[in-house]
């Protein structure tokens, strides 16, 4: 038995011994019966908010109004709610009023029958009135009781049904899924943060192409990234893009990725094209998408604003996106453009980003391999090492800071990482030359 499982076990044992009922609820059962170690767990009970701190000192009441107190143990955090039944939902999101009530009446108010699940801390048994077990062994994801009415409670519940359907490979019921498309626009009651959170934890899946085909399906992309649906049907030319349109190629370059990805890198491969369809021209026959890496940064950096993305995985991704272009020139760029260009932190993410695209469309390897080949090669010093020359030396010089000092410390640098300049008594008398 987990620490975290133990723990929970003793603290509805203690609400048990006082009288109440108590049952592990919602997700930590479903994880449990699909063989997965629940993250935490969460109690559901007959005790009132009162009694259960009265049993708990310590323990918070974080939602008094919906019955959920967060009790603390062995390093733990286990949240206890009363058994509810909900009132009447205006904003899309909470309900207006709450009435403490039994086990039956508290599974119905859940999202889906799969996490509608309880189960008996003591002896392991599964109460289960709303068909979950079912639904779980077949690979169903169903809305309980009337799937609009569900969504319409938390429009959020739309993303993560689509979370859901993916993180567990299962399949959404139809009248949930009719549902589904039907109130899409349910999502625009909902604030970027939490869409951008639910959208964040699907991008990052091992099957995230099969997550943003979910929410195009169902049109949700529509209401906090509509940018993409233009990418659908922007064709390629077909010498460079045998794969298809840039939808395609996206989806195909997601797939790719390494099930670990990080946040930022999954962000780039989505966005790294997404100028493509204002960008197209036709030249002759040719399809082109000329300064479409530049306007991407500018869009991906809106896009990810809009959804109030941190700063820095904001200007991480639109910095991949404006340079993932520049990867055709590195066998034409000179040693120290090359090392600056390497240099970046966003770098490993960016070649990445490189492989995938190739190998989603053309094939081309060669800039690929010939950058690894110079990672190697320059493995044994710092790609940018400590500069020769500062700005105190030209004042020591006597040039008066300006526009100048960053041309000549750049100038020096350039020199350096092409190797001319190693020493710093021979770059000051270069500096020299130079004024």
């Amino acid at each position: 038995m987990s620490d975290a499982r133990s723990t929970a076990v003793a603290l509805a044992k203690r609400l048990k011994d006082a009288g109440h009922t108590a049952y592990f609820a919602g997700g930590c059962v479903r994880d449990r019966l699909l063989g997965k170690q629940p993250k935490d767990y969460d109690i559901a009970t007959s005790a009132i908010p009162e009694q259960v701190l009265k049993l708990f000192p310590g323990a918070n009441e974080v939602g008094a109004h919906f019955g959920v107190v967060i009790a603390k143990s062995h390093g733990h955090h286990i949240e206890i709610a009363t058994f509810r039944t909900d009132g009447s939902y205006r904003d899309g999101r909470r309900p207006e009023t709450v009435s403490f009530s039994t086990p039956e009446e508290d599974a119905q108010r859940r999202d889906f029958t799969i996490n509608g699940l309880f189960e008996n801390p003591e002896t392991g048994e599964v109460i289960d009135f709303v068909g979950g077990r079912e639904d779980l062994a077949t690979g169903v994801l169903r809305a309980i009781g009337e799937p609009a009415a569900r969504f319409a409670e938390d429009s959020l519940r739309l993303m993560r049904a689509a979370r859901f359907a993916v993180t567990l490979g299962f399949e959404i019921e139809p009248a949930t899924w009719a549902a589904m498309c039907e109130h899409a626009d349910g999502l625009a009651r909902i604030s970027p943060e939490r869409i951008r959170d639910e959208f964040s934890r699907m991008i990052v899946l091992p099957k995230r192409a099969r997550a943003l085909e979910l929410l195009v399906d169902s049109r949700l992309i529509q209401h906090f990234l509509p940018e993409v649906l233009a990418l659908i049907g922007c064709e390629q030319p077909p010498e460079w893009h045998p794969e298809g349109d840039v939808f395609t190629h996206t989806k195909i370059m997601l797939t790719m990725l390494e099930n670990d990805a990080p946040l930022e890198l999954c962000l780039a491969v989505l966005l790294h094209d997404i100028a493509k369809p204002p960008t197209q021209t036709l030249d002759g026959e040719r399809i082109r998408f000329n300064g479409h890496d530049a306007l991407g940064a500018t869009m991906a950096e809106e896009i990810l604003r809009r959804l109030k993305y941190p700063n820095d995985v904001i200007e991480a991704v639109s910095f991949m996106v404006s340079r993932h272009m520049q990867f055709m020139n590195v066998q034409q760029m000179r040693v120290a453009k090359l090392k600056r260009f390497m240099a970046e932190p966003t770098f490993p993410l960016e070649l990445e980003l490189h492989r995938v695209d190739c190998a989603s469309s053309n094939g081309f390897t060669e800039n690929l391999e010939f950058v690894k080949a110079k990672q190697t090669d320059f493995a044994a010093q710092p790609l940018i090492p400590s500069p020769l020359v500062t700005g105190r030396d030209l004042i020591a010089l006597g040039l008066n800071p300006g526009p100048l000092f960053k041309e000549l410390l750049e100038a020096v640098q350039t020199e350096q990482l092409e190797g001319r300049l190693l020493e710093r008594e021979k770059a000051i008398e270069w500096v020299k030359e130079r004024i």
